[in-house]
């Protein structure tokens, strides 16, 4: 057996535990008389409420299933569905009066359990666990998180770009020109590749690899949304971007980057590139890097 298929079958031994441990498996959630998927849903719809769309698309559920869940909590005088005023095809899930009782009870049932799994431990302990969830949790956004080669004139590269170049300009003391982006037709097709991150459908990254000259790549654009980092993604989409490029034949890849960016400096750095003199004239740089592509486990 392989590394990863035993750390596969460790991930699976984990869940199976963790599953029956708070459990998940009983139709009988929390002990109340409906399985985790409608509990969840209550959890989810809050006493806010939560468009049905929304709530589909953070649960990642198929459409007949979400509409099953609800139609079960309608019926139990849990939920009500309404359309909104200004777009009747757009419809909005509230909690009833019972359903907020509900919610309330299970909060609390949720809370029992929590409370009775840890306090055996130690208090060292307990900020052990906490500490571990915190990188469980990190580590499963990662790996859920899909890096894809977009088209770069598409509405979604541009509304990346956009987003990274309205943050760089605040960050810049001297703003930032969006005109200084790169035009789609320079990283299409065998010239380069625009890398997009979607995490549950949401934009959370991007980065453009293009040809400098035959052999020699160049990385621009690479963006995080502030919300998905503290992940590794940045690093990740470092990685993906050097593979298309050495899927281009470009053997050296090279970037600049801002001094303010100093998370960047370090990330690239730690990745394997050497500092260089200024290759370009960019004149939000203030280092430049590079890279030798001939081993890319570096």
């Amino acid at each position: 057996m392989d590394q990863l298929a035993v750390e596969a079958e460790a991930f699976r031994g984990f869940n199976r535990f963790y599953t029956g441990a708070i459990g998940i498996l009983t139709d009988r959630y929390l002990g109340q008389a409906r399985p985790l998927g409608e509990a969840r849903l209550l959890f989810e719809i809050g006493t806010e409420g939560a468009a049905v769309r929304d709530l589909r698309r953070m649960l990642d559920l198929d459409a007949g299933y979400l509409s099953r869940l609800l139609h079960a909590l309608e019926d139990q005088g849990l939920v009500q569905v309404r359309s909104q005023p200004a777009d009747h095809r757009a419809r909005i899930a509230e909690l009833t009066v019972a359903g907020r009782a509900e919610l309330t009870d299970l909060n609390e049932r949720a809370g029992v359990v929590a409370t009775g799994l840890l306090t055996p431990l130690t208090s060292q302990q307990r900020e052990e666990l906490i500490s571990a969830l915190d990188v469980v949790q990190r580590r499963l956004r990662l790996a859920a998180i899909s890096i894809q080669v977009s088209d770069p004139s598409s509405p979604v590269a541009r509304q990346c770009l956009a987003e990274y170049a309205a943050e760089i300009s605040q960050r810049f003391p001297e703003g930032f020109d969006h005109a200084a982006l790169l035009p789609p037709a320079e990283v299409t097709g065998a010239s380069g590749a625009f890398l997009v991150a979607r995490e549950q459908h949401r934009l959370v990254g991007c980065g453009v690899v293009r040809t400098l000259a035959p052999g020699i790549g160049e990385i621009r654009h690479v963006w995080v949304h502030a919300q998905a980092r503290r992940l590794g993604l940045g690093r990740r989409l470092l990685h993906e971007l050097e593979g298309q490029a050495a899927a281009r034949d470009l053997r050296i890849v090279r970037l600049d980057t801002h001094e303010v960016l100093t998370e960047a400096i370090s990330m690239y750095r730690s990745s394997g590139y050497r500092e260089i003199p200024p290759y370009d004239d960019n004149p939000y740089a203030h280092h430049w890097f590079e890279k030798d592509l001939s081993d890319l486990s570096t």
